[in-house]
């Protein structure tokens, strides 16, 4: 049976405990932009921010289910696009994997580029590419040591984090229903609608923001893929979906209730970190250094996720013969070793890139901004596939669902009603001036794709 298994996974060994899978989709899920302010969503719909991350977060949940329905069954390291070959079209499959490979990619250059800049705060004479260098090539060797190894860091990274936001939430409801830090008079919920009221930006601000969420919460189908190295993977899958969209949405809608409580949403420009100054509020000393010692570790906690979510994806793509045999190598460690080195230096080249582009001009910035936000569109592709494939999953499989502990509540009306509100989301990512040109590269993108698939097909065929 185990062998049976080990051959499912390519050889990969089963060595993730439901914990450390959790803790690899937090990392992934919350990042560097919740503790620098989340300013972006929160200057185009106010206060009602609150309703717009909720709202993504039961998109996020009918996702989640209906990945964890399908895993319970099939558990596999990168599942869900074995679902888009197996329920949609080939074509389905092979953008998904190739969009997940290109989104963590970018979202590892970001990380690292952030976190050379959070090291400037203790090395302010130290070169970006100095730092930079040394970060990927430390986060490389912990994922060539071992899938446990890297499980093991991403616990810390993603602890650290969490910790943080517990206490943020503890401390910012403590200011406003005590007054602590305030001289005990409690600033109360007023600043929710004493700012132009509670949806400042109207209907189009409120789904202008729910892009931007969208892209924060990507990531927490990292799930579907470490299941092909989670020990006891149907425990495991169970686990992780029923707990992980209650801690995210807690942490995320927890974390923005503090800070459009405690400041007024039309003034946070001029806060800085909302993290710093709730902490330094309280008279915690050193807060800035503690907040930037958070973010750093968030950094480096996205890009980790990205080196191994891409890795084991371009793994997956060597077994299913879509790209050469030497990426699904596997080390004496049982990890996917050229896949790991193939990635990380992606994430180098892409890093280098940039300081020479930014050190020539500073122009070079924004052009970097809209290449990340690019990622978020391609990042939703493995959503969608995920709520269509569970749908020609019941047809197909109605004797194995006839006992599952685990299935999707309200189905197919939830997934069609997700499906409908994705379709909006990216429309409004199109009206949008701030959105337009990076959906519109992650479209372009997803089009050169779509071109070289059917352009090889048609080679195979003849």
């Amino acid at each position: 049976m185990k062998e049976k298994e080990n051959k499912i996974n390519g050889g990969l060994n089963r060595t993730l405990t439901s914990g450390q899978m959790e803790m690899i989709a937090l990392g992934g899920t919350i990042g560097v932009g919740l503790f620098m302010g989340s300013t972006s969503t929160i200057k185009w719909t106010g206060p009602s921010v609150l309703l717009a991350y909720a709202f993504v977060g039961v998109l996020l949940y009918a996702v989640m289910r209906a990945l964890g329905e399908m895993i319970y069954i099939t558990p596999g390291t990168g599942s869900f696009a074995d679902y888009a070959t197996e329920y949609i079209h080939p074509l389905a499959g092979y953008l998904t994997k190739w969009s997940n490979i290109f989104q963590y990619i970018v979202v590892g250059i970001s990380e690292v580029i952030a976190v050379t800049e959070y090291l400037n705060y203790w090395w302010p004479n130290l070169p970006d590419w100095i730092s930079g260098i040394v970060v990927i090539v430390m986060l490389t060797l912990a994922n060539l040591a071992s899938a446990k190894a890297y499980g093991t860091l991403e616990f810390w990274f993603a602890m650290i984090k969490v910790v943080t936001i517990v206490l943020m939430i503890i401390l910012g409801l403590l200011v406003i229903f005590l007054g602590l830090g305030n001289h005990w008079h409690p600033i109360g919920l007023s600043n929710l609608w004493s700012h132009g009221g509670f949806f400042t930006g109207g209907f189009k601000g409120f789904m202008f923001s729910l892009s931007i969420i969208v892209g924060s919460y990507q990531g927490i189908e990292l799930l579907g893929i470490t299941a092909g190295e989670a020990n006891n993977p149907k425990h495991a899958i169970v686990a992780s979906v029923k707990s992980i969209v209650w801690r995210i949405l807690i942490f995320y809608i927890g974390a923005i209730f503090v800070i459009v409580s405690i400041y007024p949403w039309n003034q946070l420009n001029a806060v800085g970190s909302p993290f710093v100054e709730t902490f330094a509020k309280v008279g915690i000393t050193g807060a800035a250094g503690i907040i930037n010692f958070v973010v750093l570790t968030a950094a480096m906690s996205g890009a980790n996720s990205g080196i191994y979510s891409s890795s084991r994806m371009l793994f997956k793509m060597s077994m299913d013969k879509e790209v050469p045999g030497i990426f699904g190598k596997l080390s004496k460690h049982v990890v996917p070793n050229v896949a790991i080195v193939t990635i990380s230096l992606g994430i180098l080249i892409g890093f280098i890139l940039n300081v020479i582009l930014t050190t020539v001009s500073k122009s070079t910035e924004s052009l970097f901004v809209i290449v990340y936000s690019s990622s978020v569109l391609p990042g939703l592709v493995p959503w969608f596939v995920i709520l269509v494939s569970e749908l020609r999953f019941r047809k197909q499989n109605k004797d194995l669902l006839k006992d599952h502990p685990f299935k999707m509540p309200f189905f197919p009306y939830v997934n069609y009603l997700a499906i409908i509100a994705l379709v909006i989301i990216v429309l409004f990512m199109f009206i949008n001036p701030d959105t337009q040109i990076s959906v519109t590269v992650g479209l372009v993108y997803l089009i050169v794709l779509s071109i070289i698939f059917i352009v090889k097909n048609k080679k195979k065929v003849k």
